[in-house]
């Protein structure tokens, strides 16, 4: 399965910019003037040629928007998901349904105005005709302002998402927040994700790649994680769980012994028994971090086992 590049989609754009760009085309490659010789049949072919050229144009545009958008039942499960929590499946799929629909109504609306210019008798009728089949186009595509509006956000926010393979060799770190898993990442890879003393510094995912014994390593940086239900865990959250979820990799999960990352031994063991579930069919390394604050021998005891 390739390695989803999604900052090859080319920008949407606002309804009155689709607009501007479909009239001026058809003004730009279609002729202009009517001579006063011109016999009906000729003047009603002008004004057919207009009415199918913007409507051919118009279909292009859309049919480029909603071939460049991932189709979520096709893509892999780890990006489906990602996409569901960052922008809900549900108002995604409305928007790409209503540009479809918007797509097969110019169709129609060409289709009948062209059939009614073919019995127009007089060249004022032929351009009314013309004119009303322009307007009628446009006003469907000033409906979908709000949907192109959407798309274009999505389609922002996706060009940032990390290219990552999802079936790589991969690296996937993970644990509360502020524990060390960013500091790392930046000393293992050539990353450079932020690093600062408080908690939800790292707010979504982040991909590095190393080499370990003439191996490439996907290694994947992840937000960090609260000990409470899946319900009421936030997007940051969840971007975490969902690469846990899906992807095979190998889990080191982090734990802080010096608790100065704000959480207690026993508050990151119990995160640890909860996320548990999602660890199966998974190498797991646990990964005691801060050694140098407080060093393993003199750990008390009972917070060792």
């Amino acid at each position: 399965m390739p390695v989803y590049n999604f900052k090859k989609m080319s920008p949407v754009p606002a309804a009155p910019e689709l607009i501007d760009i479909v009239l001026m085309r058809t003004q730009r490659r279609t002729p202009t003037i009517i001579h006063p010789g011109y016999k009906i049949t000729r003047i009603r072919s002008f004004y057919m040629r207009k009415i199918k050229f913007t409507q051919q144009t118009i279909s292009e545009r859309l049919t480029t928007i909603l071939t460049d958008f991932p189709r979520l039942n096709d893509i892999h499960p780890f990006y489906a998901d990602l996409c569901n929590t960052l922008y809900d499946r549900d108002h995604y799929k409305l928007a790409l349904g209503q540009l479809n629909t918007a797509r097969s109504l110019v169709d129609q609306i060409a289709r009948d105005m062209i059939r009614m210019v073919k019995y127009a008798d007089s060249a004022y009728r032929c351009k009314c005709l013309k004119r009303a089949a322009l307007g009628r186009m446009c006003t469907v595509l000033k409906r979908q302002k709000a949907s192109l509006a959407y798309l274009e956000e999505v389609r922002k926010h996706l060009s940032r998402l990390p290219a990552l393979d999802p079936n790589t060799r991969t690296i996937l770190m993970c644990g509360l927040p502020n524990v060390g898993k960013s500091s790392f990442m930046n000393k293992i890879t050539r990353g450079n994700v932020d690093v600062q003393p408080y908690a939800f510094t790292t707010k979504s995912l982040f991909v590095g790649h190393c080499d370990y014994k003439y191996l490439r390593w996907q290694v994947i940086d992840t937000p960090g994680i609260l000990d409470h239900s899946l319900e009421e865990r936030n997007t940051i959250e969840m971007q975490a769980i969902i690469a846990l979820a899906h992807l095979t990799c190998s889990v080191l999960y982090f734990c802080d012994i010096s608790e100065h990352c704000g959480y207690s031994i026993e508050q990151q063991c119990s995160l640890f028994r909860s996320i548990k579930p999602l660890f199966a069919n998974k190498q797991l390394i646990i990964v005691v971090n801060k050694v140098d604050q407080q060093p393993w021998e003199t750990l008390d005891p009972e917070k060792k086992e």
